[in-house]
């Protein structure tokens, strides 16, 4: 049986990507919001179905998790983002188009850990000397489609 499905255009790329995300995610969960928010764009776009309006430039998207980095640690919670089923098309125009899952693992403090949310989310990426960036990231809760 052939499945009609497309491998990524470079192992490389696509290890960029993935190593990208894991030193990313690892930087919001581990509470290093400034540092988090310079993995966007000057002008990056977060988009969430969770809220009415995207957040707009890398100032107000740091703002955004400063705040739940603090709001977090108030509800004695630790957060993890697990990302999989990740795919990865570099586009004509240079930028490369991520897609993958994402859950959000909740765990309270002496308590036992749980899925907060299940979610996709879609990133266009853009490279900066030898850096990937996020140019535009969209992300669809599942409880709320």
């Amino acid at each position: 049986m052939t499945l009609p499905l497309q491998a990524p255009q470079s192992a490389e790329l696509y290890l960029a990507v993935q190593h990208f995300y894991a030193r990313q995610m690892q930087l919001l969960d581990d509470g290093r919001a400034d540092e988090w928010a310079a993995t966007f764009t000057e002008d990056a776009v977060f988009a969430a179905n969770a809220r009415p309006e995207p957040v707009r430039g890398r100032a107000d998207i740091a703002a955004g998790a400063r705040e739940a980095v603090e709001q977090l640690a108030q509800d004695g919670l630790v957060r993890r983002h697990w990302l999989g089923m990740l795919s990865v098309d570099a586009r004509a125009d240079g930028t490369v188009l991520a897609r993958s899952y994402a859950l959000v693992i909740s765990t309270p403090r002496g308590g036992q850990a749980g899925v907060h949310v299940s979610t996709v989310c879609v990133d266009v990426l853009v490279w900066d000397d030898e850096d990937l960036l996020v140019r535009d990231r969209h992300v669809t809760r599942d409880d709320l489609v």
